[in-house]
């Protein structure tokens, strides 16, 4: 029984429900870039470059190691044929994917630290307390006598 409780607490800290978010947000934002990146960047840097459609582009292994003959239109085509190939146009895709998730990752740490240091930067607080030019203590700041050596103070001392 000790052990279930103990799991049961566990599973619902608040960390680990944090955590659980944070995945489930992730995954959605990681399919949001990947829609990005195949369907608004890569089609007009496929036409720029000639009208590539780069989750296209493989190397067939098949015909450069085994001298076959056969010639496939496209990735899925050579796929289905079971050939082996390189899918290398995807794997451009997956690293500029990787890039604009590391870029907003960063813009988003970025933002954090900024608005902790501003938390941080808080005005220094008002002095209370001043040094008797006579004795050299600590006093109040409204103190017009030291308390310690008895010295008057004068306005040109505060």
């Amino acid at each position: 029984m000790g052990l279930l409780k103990e799991f049961k607490e566990f599973a619902v800290r608040g960390n680990v429900i944090d955590l659980a978010v944070g995945v489930i947000i992730g995954a959605a934002f990681g399919k949001i870039v990947t829609s990005v990146v195949n369907d608004i960047i890569m089609p007009p840097v496929g036409k720029l470059l000639g009208g590539t459609n780069f989750s296209d582009l493989f190397w067939d292994l098949d015909k450069t190691f085994s001298g076959s003959t056969a010639t496939y239109a496209s990735l899925a085509e050579a796929q289905q044929a079971g050939a082996a190939v390189i899918a290398y146009g995807q794997f451009i895709n997956t690293v500029i994917d990787f890039l604009i998730v590391a870029l907003c990752v960063f813009l988003l740490i970025k933002g954090i630290n900024m608005m902790k240091r501003k938390e941080h930067e808080k005005p220094a607080p008002e002095k209370t307390t001043r040094e008797c030019p006579y004795c050299m203590t600590e006093i109040s700041i409204k103190a017009s006598r030291c308390p310690q050596c008895t010295s008057e103070l004068h306005k040109a001392h505060a």
